[in-house]
């Protein structure tokens, strides 16, 4: 080994607390960046696999009642590989101790064989053979503990039947298992169980028919012209508009899944790896400072420029290396922990996590261009000293009063807080880069923190100011006002308010869209529509309103007029105006008063179900009423859908939480352990010429650390506002079709950041305490100015 690297190895383990600090926050920031770009990966290397080998479908369609011959008319259609028609009916479930019903959906398989397409992994049991017989979908039998063998009774077209568990499976078609409308999974009152098509068929006046088909491609099939065909093909049987997998709920909130782990897992560590870049600049300036001597030295000797340049990237290179090593390590773990709690909401058969190699390449990659562009001023200027220059010491800073002394403040201050002051007015651009540097970590434990306060305001707002029912009932078919009455007639039923839900597709130019259009009433109490102040939005008698995202998709604005193609009953096809569009939350909607889609429809006063206030203590007999009641289709309590709501808040947003203020407070001790080593080295014989003089350990502590807490202080506010604005950013990034993020910080989230930030620092500055009270003052002294 030569003398150089000996030396090398020789300055590392001088500074290994400074070393080791820039290593923890390298690490952090390639921990985010390999942990959830490698859950990326997984998810989606799984997702396709299971896609491929389950033989998922491309194209989806619904009608009324389609002749089985129909089926022929759909497979000459050009492009389409594969056809399989099935009989779906959605089901009142009862599960035995849950009063509330649990609704579900039966779908048809062949009866002598597996489905050609949207097949079933079978955990355990085998396939239905006999009446009576269904396999049940996994996340509804563990959450009600059904096993092989049990049975379960479904109300089936207004009949009660007892139903045979023979299987429990999974389905490409549920990995996320979702009831039509909820904001979330709830797996003990939705479930989804497959049956022989002749039995189904039969129990639904379904046979020689179908009402749900699904399809496959040839490669190159143009999926629009597929659509349009099928749409026109199944028009006439009630069809209720073709969609593409892509459209497919379950898919598509996956797909709005990892686009949101995209964003995370390239954003966020960036910063880690920036702050990281400016403290090897802060460190590597100062090795060379100290080592001016050393590097003449070395030059004399004949080490050429490049040699001593290369000695100090290859310092650099060491700790990003470890860096890199010990954050691929834990992103390895933050990995297999996410995956855990995916599999709570994204069932697939087998749900691994692996690294792709190119993840640990890429987050070394970046790891090395932020140390790169960090250092190499610093080591330029190593490699350019010249040996007479560098053999003399720096020269010392012009000695001038301060602001403070200027304007006559110095008697109010004791003369260890003058020299602070005095100290980081003359280094301005070193104070500068230490609140950026700490004020990015009070900003990354505000950001991670209001992800909590936004989604606990998006429930409150959905749940007390918009949605103020308590229980939402739906019906199988679209019924008259009579069904509303009998509603209102049942126990514990204080108020009802009937909805309209209408199927359509909404085109403007070449641009369309397939959405829900809500029928509200003009006077509603219950489910209102609320512009940005909160405040009601009126509901226009002749126009439409728009989700803003809807509008931005469709490049649509207020006044435009809007082609409205309903796909069910008449499928009429009208030309509507914009009335506004509004800025709501969750997913894609376009409201109408109810009477005016209803004459959209050409109908009369016709509803889809009804919203309830209710009195709680007669919620069981109401329950009763409800399930027994054949035209009923679905039944959803609020309280339950929130409180699924939050268990998945918590369960998810917590961990990314936890994780955050773990590793802002890395950066926040790592930026103070740093920049107080860094004025100790710089200031030794100072503060031991302070010492001599007669100062105490306390009062030189005082003079080092009290600079370092007036940085904090200062980096607090600048952090809340950073925080503030990364926060406003990364929603931009995260902002989708299924939730749109208002920017809400509460003040116990600045609290949490400040509180964080400043035991860190506490921390930090009692390790560079100890080292202060041990200081040699004889061998400072003996230092060569």
């Amino acid at each position: 080994m030569r003398a150089i690297h000996h030396k090398l190895f020789r300055d590392l383990w001088h500074m290994k607390g400074q070393a080791l600090a820039i290593v923890l926050i390298i690490g952090s920031g390639v921990t985010l960046f390999v942990g959830q770009l490698a859950t990326l990966e997984s998810l989606k290397t799984t997702r396709d696999n299971y896609y491929s080998e389950f033989r998922f479908a491309q194209v989806f369609a619904n009608c009324k009642r389609a002749p089985s011959g129909t089926a022929d008319r759909l497979r000459d259609i050009p492009g389409v590989e594969t056809v399989q028609t099935r009989v779906t009916l959605g089901v009142m479930l009862e599960v035995p101790g849950m009063d509330e019903p649990a609704t579900g959906k039966l779908i048809s398989i062949p009866d002598d064989r597996p489905p050609e397409l949207n097949d079933l992994f079978i955990r355990k049991g085998r396939l239905p053979r006999k009446q009576g017989e269904v396999a049940m979908i996994e996340m509804f039998a563990k959450a009600n503990g059904y096993d092989l063998g049990d049975k379960i009774t479904a109300i089936i077209n207004g009949r009660r039947q007892q139903l045979t568990v023979t299987a429990v499976v999974l389905s490409p078609e549920y990995v996320y298992a979702l009831a039509a409308g909820a904001l979330v999974p709830d797996d003990k009152r939705y479930g989804v169980m497959w049956m022989n098509e002749r039995e189904l068929a039969a129990a639904y006046n379904m046979e020689g028919a179908f009402n749900d088909v699904t399809m496959t491609l040839e490669p190159g099939a143009s999926t629009q012209e597929v659509l349009t065909r099928t749409d026109d093909i199944l028009r006439p049987y009630g069809g209720v508009g073709a969609y593409a997998r892509k459209d497919q709920l379950s898919n598509w909130f996956l797909a709005n899944e990892f686009q949101q782990l995209e964003t995370f897992g390239l954003l966020i560590p960036l910063i880690f790896l920036g702050i990281a870049g400016f403290l090897l600049n802060v460190v590597m300036a100062r090795l060379i400072a100290t080592q001016r001597d050393q590097i003449a030295a070395l030059k004399a000797f004949g080490y050429s420029n490049f040699q001593v340049g290369v000695h100090f990237a290859q310092l650099v290179g060491m700790v990003v290396l470890l860096g890199a090593i010990v954050g691929t390590l834990a992103g390895w773990w933050m990995g297999t922990a996410l995956i855990g709690i995916y599999t709570d909401y994204y069932h697939f058969p087998i749900l691994t996590f692996f690294m792709p190699g190119w993840v640990p390449l890429g987050g070394a990659a970046f790891t090395g261009a932020a140390a790169s562009v960090g250092t190499i001023n610093a080591v330029r200027k190593a490699a350019s000293l010249p040996p007479a220059e560098a053999m003399r010491p720096e020269a010392p800073p012009t000695f001038r009063k301060t602001l403070f002394e200027r304007i006559g403040l110095q008697r109010w201050l004791s003369q260890p807080s003058r020299m602070i002051l005095r100290q980081l007015e003359r280094r301005p651009m070193k104070a500068a880069t230490s609140v950026i540097g700490l004020s990015f970590a009070v900003a990354i434990l505000v950001m991670g923190t209001a992800f909590m306060d936004i989604m606990y305001y998006v429930i409150d707002i959905q749940s007390n100011v918009m949605h103020r029912e308590d229980m939402q009932v739906s019906f199988s078919e679209p019924r008259s006002m009579r069904a509303l009455h009998e509603i209102e007639s049942l126990p514990g039923v204080e108020y009802a308010e009937p909805y309209r839900t209408v199927p359509a597709r909404l085109r403007f130019g070449h641009l369309e869209r397939r959405v829900g259009i809500q029928g509200v009433p003009s006077d509603t109490r219950l489910n209102r529509v609320l512009d940005t102040k909160l405040e009601p939005f009126p509901l226009p008698q002749n126009g439409i309103l728009l989700s803003r995202v809807l509008g931005d998709a469709l490049h649509i604005k207020a006044g435009d007029e809007l082609t409205v193609e309903v796909m069910e009953g008449a499928r009429p096809t009208r030309t509507i105006k914009v009335a506004a569009l509004v800025d709501d939350f969750l997913g894609v909607t376009a409201y109408m008063e109810i009477n005016a889609l209803n004459r959209l429809m050409r109908e009369g006063p016709v509803i889809s179900g009804a919203n309830l206030l209710t009195n709680e203590r007669y919620d069981d007999r109401l329950y009763t009423e409800l399930r027994n009641r054949p035209s009923v289709a679905g039944v959803t309590a609020k309280a339950t859908t929130i409180a699924n709501l939050r268990k998945m808040i918590d369960d998810n947003l917590m961990v990314s939480v936890m994780f955050n203020v773990l590793f802002a407070a890395i950066i926040a001790f790592g930026i103070i352990y740093n920049n107080a080593r860094v004025s100790l080295s710089e200031r030794a014989r100072e503060l031991a010429s302070l010492r001599v003089l007669g100062l105490t350990r306390a009062e030189i502590s005082f003079i080092l650390l009290g600079e370092q807490a007036l940085l904090t202080l200062v980096a607090l506010p600048a952090g809340f506002l950073l925080g503030r604005w990364l926060t406003g950013a990364m929603l931009i990034e995260l902002n989708s079709e299924v939730m749109r993020f208002p920017l809400v910080v509460n003040g116990s989230t600045y609290s949490l950041a400040a509180v964080s930030v400043i035991v860190a620092a506490t921390i930090s500055g009692l390790i560079v305490r100890r080292r202060l009270d041990t200081l040699d003052l004889v061998e400072v002294l003996k230092t060569r100015e």
